[in-house]
């Protein structure tokens, strides 16, 4: 497994994190494809993770992503009535055999979905949210490219195999970290072991076994066809830190959960998710022209840093404040950083913002300043 140099996406952009390389040596994986990311997206180990791989059902995860977008924008509810098509009944591969013009609510076709992989029900929620299969794939697609998931292109929701169906264990890990970052109620679908649909007549067993024995393990996805080989999003989360290991093109079942289990063990056991602070408390900025004559400030708000728990004691912090500043200051205006490094290399920069908004002086308040000087010199 490679060590790359990490870098945050999505939420931490901002941030300005840039992290070395680390010094911690990653297992040995046998699939061909393997990526363990932390759940915003920080890269902590790789193998190979931008080949194009068929997903098969890991397809799902985008799936699953665009119905809880739509359920959280209020476009659709989870107690919505889904009608089966003909072309939804029509899926082979794993499913519940719907019936055309079987209807179940969102939430039991969304929990067949996350739970059992059923290819049926997939295709039915992407057509209550589209209109048809294809129309949904668009948005699948579109929605992979505001991800910047430059290896995907999807051409059904369900994940069954396809020419140019294809993505990457890179990008599938940063669809997870989305998913379970935007909107962490799927888990409550993603940890069932076993559930039923049609009022209890219908038994739903977990596809992913690890659920039972992972602990802190909360997902998240996985697939299998001939073509793909055994795949996984695996998610799991201890002491406040969450990882994502997503293995793709494993030979066996078996593999696919040694290998998924390996890289978590590896990544809790090495890293952990520390809120950092600055050493000292922060001294107020001097305000020119303002309504008070100093500012508070504090750091952003921010996630916490997952870093090697090695380096958590041999730290180095300077912060950088502005000398003077003057008003009007808004509140969580930039005005300073907090630099972090370790070994004389930069690990990251947190923004220090103002605490506090300071209005600039008016006629009046300039004036009796003025004359408090004057009083002062006589």
């Amino acid at each position: 497994m490679k060590k790359p140099i990490a870098a945050l996406l999505c939420a931490l952009v901002g941030i300005g994190l840039s992290m070395p390389v680390h010094a911690l040596d990653a297992p040995e994986v046998q699939a061909p494809s393997a990526v363990l990311m932390t759940a915003d997206g920080q890269v902590l180990a790789e193998k190979d993770a931008h080949a194009r791989r068929e997903p098969a059902s890991v397809t799902k995860i985008m799936t699953m992503l665009l119905v809880c977008e739509a359920v959280d924008r209020g476009e659709m509810r989870l107690s919505d009535t889904v009608t089966a098509s003909a072309h939804a009944a029509s899926m082979g591969g794993s499913q519940i055999w719907l019936e055309e013009g079987e209807t179940m609510t969102a939430d039991e076709m969304l929990k067949c979905v996350a739970v059992a992989s059923a290819n049926d029900c997939a295709v039915a929620l992407g057509e209550h949210l589209a209109g048809s299969e294809s129309a949904f794939v668009e948005r699948m697609n579109a929605r992979a490219a505001e991800l910047h998931m430059e290896d995907t292109h999807f051409v059904n929701c369900c994940g069954l195999s396809a020419e140019g169906h294809l993505t990457s264990a890179w990008d599938v890990g940063i669809l997870s970290g989305v998913l379970l970052r935007e909107h962490p109620w799927i888990t409550d679908y993603s940890t069932l072991w076993q559930d039923t649909v049609r009022e209890g007549a219908f038994g739903l067993d977990n596809t992913n076994k690890l659920l039972k024995s992972y602990p802190g393990l909360t997902g998240l996805k996985t697939g299998y066809t001939s073509q793909a080989g055994y795949c996984i999003s695996a998610s799991a989360e201890r002491d406040g830190l969450t990882l994502i290991a997503v293995i793709m093109g494993d030979a066996t079942k078996e593999s696919r959960s040694a290998d998924a289990a390996a890289l978590l063990n590896w990544g809790f056991s090495g890293y952990s998710a520390v809120m950092l602070g600055t050493d000292t408390p922060l001294e107020p900025i001097p305000v020119r022209m303002g309504t008070k004559e100093t500012v508070l400030c504090t750091l952003a708000e921010r996630a916490p840093s997952v870093l090697p728990k090695s380096w958590l004691n041999e730290l180095d912090k300077t912060v950088t404040l502005a000398p003077q500043l003057s008003a009007p200051i808004e509140q969580g205006t930039q005005v300073g950083e907090l630099t972090v490094r370790h070994g004389g290399e930069t690990v990251l920069t947190l923004p220090i913002v103002a605490a506090e908004s300071v209005p600039r002086m008016g006629l009046m308040e300039l004036f009796a300043v003025m004359l408090k000087i004057s009083v002062m010199k006589i």
